[in-house]
């Protein structure tokens, strides 16, 4: 049968559920793909994990040492949740949720910021000493090892909500831009736990705000190239501000990786008759026009005619330490400028640092960095700047031996100008990494359905990428099977010796997003999608310690048409072993539900709400006339034990 081209030259006289029974016949009768161990078996989207499909040959597939046990018995301990469209969130029984540190709680009780008022009076030095709009990644930084009662919660302020931040839903003057410039950025929290009960710790010195005005360092490969250099920083070493801080990662040495996604969105031009964009300005989305927060009428630099590299020091990757409140925040450009969704990190057995990326754009792709130095435990001078030099490579999906089957090989390709001929029309290794997205185009890697967040499994090394949805796609392949893709899906793939930094790899679906109570065809979803589980747009994606996977969803909340039945958006819990997927939590109206952290006994879960009633249809969580407000949300299971046992 030859690859369908569109979905709708799928066959219409089978359920998907027999469609996906037949991909498993023909995958079955592939012996020898099987034997090899080059391939999955198709098998494995109906269930069990990849290792389940390992051939006996494959030892080197075993567990690394330092891998937690597998956990005795099912997984999935709860019973899973119906949906809901209510302006409120929804948990599992047996379990609380308590809402913590909305946008605007004070982070100290004096001074500009120490109250709040709830109706968009705050000045722009009142929101640096506030917590941030628009909730996102989330991280928890014990003090000591093992300690569950009190750390630093880091967190994302991906964006703000202007029409709740200002009186009259706009920025008006400098100071309206400056309020909303600090809106932005990161919020590091000392938090700690008394009687049961959750509370910032105000005034400590660890608390603090990293906003679209705190200076930051550009360092590694690209650092100082002509392309991120201005008229304010000539050195091109020097920026302020980080934006757009989407997904979060975090490193074995402490510290918080926060990621810079959309950032064109803040560029734009007063200009309109001047030189046109660039190719790269194009390839990156910047604004022909003034934008919607008007930035460039109050702040040149955000006006890419005046300052045509200010945009190229944003769409990094920006390491923090937490517990240095005098340190400075690096922008790592040997990882790549992209719209950085998150960044997932595992250690080889040499001590090499991998860290996953995923570029958030339809049609972009998915990454990974190799550190050419190794991680040493405890070391903290030799791990400091280990972000700083290695390889970028970018990923290509092959499809199996067999069409339709959802499985297949995999390569990384070298972003290395020295060592990819593809990439001989790039001046130098700096440009490469300043416009990796042309980079990659140029070395024919896969466009894939929005790369969200990457999570790597803790004991297997398996590696999952969210992708959100595609409705632009028209071109499908096994990796992106549906034209006009709506509901998203999750790839998963095993490195080739199980070793991170190896450059092939094997993939497989491991769920399709869908409706089945709409559609019958690839529209429903893989076989692990029901009525009662079904959701869109899978967006955060993280393990707990006992290997359980945590699915965030920021989609269509509209519950009507191809999303009827779906309610808000969600989170659930999948099984990576049986692939039973379960729905464990609701938000309230309009919403996303993104960012998941533990406190190292796996009892507390942080998640993050993030943007709701955007649509001016939601007063959580203060309730009342209240203008609504992201916020993290706090889970614990009300016999005490680990979330999700």
């Amino acid at each position: 049968m030859k690859k369908p081209d569109t979905l709708d030259d799928f066959p219409t006289n089978l359920s998907a559920n027999e469609h996906f029974q037949s991909v498993v016949a023909r995958a079955v009768s592939r012996r020898g793909f099987l034997k090899s161990g080059l391939g999955l078996s198709a098998a494995a989207f109906l269930s069990g994990s990849l290792a389940a499909c390992t051939s006996d040959d494959d030892a080197s597939a075993a567990s690394p040492p330092s891998s937690p046990p597998a956990v005795a018995g099912p997984l999935l301990n709860f019973a899973g949740i119906p949906t809901s469209t209510a302006d409120d969130i929804v948990v599992a029984a047996g379990y609380t949720a308590t809402v913590f540190a909305p946008w605007g709680t004070p982070l100290f009780s004096s001074g500009p910021g120490s109250s709040w008022a709830g109706d968009a009076s705050e000045s722009a030095a009142d929101q640096a000493r506030q917590v941030g709009d628009n909730h996102d990644g989330l991280h928890f930084f014990p003090f000591t090892e093992g300690n569950n009662d009190e750390g630093l919660l880091v967190m994302n302020h991906e964006y703000t909500n202007v029409r709740w931040l200002f009186a009259d839903g706009q920025v008006d003057s400098l100071d309206d831009a400056n309020k909303d410039l600090n809106a932005h950025g990161v919020s590091v929290i000392h938090i700690r736990r008394t009687a049961g009960r959750w509370e910032i710790v105000a005034d400590s010195a660890y608390n603090r705000r990293l906003t679209g005005n705190t200076p930051m360092l550009l360092t590694g490969p690209a650092a100082g190239d002509t392309l991120l250099q201005t008229s304010a920083d000539p050195t091109g070493t020097l920026v302020f501000g980080t934006l757009n801080n989407c997904g979060n990662g975090y490193t074995p040495w402490g510290t918080y990786l926060t990621c810079e996604e959309n950032f064109n969105q803040y560029f734009g031009t007063l200009n309109t008759l001047g030189t046109p964009r660039n190719a790269a300005q194009v390839r990156y989305g910047l604004d022909s026009n003034g934008t919607e927060r008007k930035y460039e009428q109050y702040v040149p630099r955000f006006d890419w005619q005046l300052e045509p590299n200010e945009s190229n020091r944003f769409g990094w990757i920006v390491e923090i330490d937490p517990f240095d409140p005098r340190s400075t925040p690096r922008k790592r450009t040997a990882l790549g400028r992209i719209k950085h969704e998150n960044a997932a990190y595992r250690i080889g057995a040499d001590g090499t640092v991998v860290v996953y990326m995923g570029d958030d754009q339809a049609n972009d792709y998915v990454y990974k960095f190799v550190s050419d130095g190794k991680y040493v435990a405890g070391d903290i001078r030799n791990n400091a700047n280990l972000l700083d030099s290695g390889k970028l490579y970018v990923a290509r999906f092959n499809d199996g031996t067999a069409t339709g089957d959802f499985m297949g090989t995999g390569e990384w390709i070298l972003l290395d100008k020295a060592a990819n001929t593809a990439l001989a029309g790039f001046a130098n290794q700096a440009e490469v990494l300043v416009n990796t997205r042309l980079a990659a185009d140029a070395a024919g890697a896969t466009k894939m359905d929005r790369p969200e967040w990457v999570a790597v499994h803790p004991s297997s090394g398996e590696v999952y990428v969210t992708m959100t949805n595609n409705s632009s796609r028209t071109l499908i392949d096994d990796a992106n099977p549906r034209a006009n893709n709506r509901y998203g899906q999750i790839v998963r793939w095993r490195e080739t010796g199980n070793d991170p930094s190896a450059t092939t790899f094997e993939w497989d679906l491991f769920v399709l997003a869908g409706n089945p109570t709409v559609h019958s065809d690839l529209r429903a979803g893989s076989s692990n999608v029901t009525a009662e589980n079904m959701f869109n747009s899978p967006d955060g994606l993280g393990f707990d310690k006992d290997g359980r996977l945590w699915i965030q969803t920021d989609g269509n909340y509209s519950n009507s048409g191809d999303f009827a039945g779906q309610g808000n958006n969600q989170m659930l819990c999948a099984d990576p072993g049986s692939k039973e997927i379960r729905r464990f939590f609701v938000g309230p109206k309009a919403c996303e539900v993104t960012g998941l952290t533990f406190t190292p006994d796996g009892k507390t879960l942080f998640i993050n709400i993030q943007h709701p009633g955007e649509d001016g249809n939601s007063n959580w969580p203060d309730g009342g006339s209240a203008r609504p407000r992201s916020a993290t949300v706090i889970i614990t299971k009300n016999d005490g034990g680990v979330i999700g046992s």
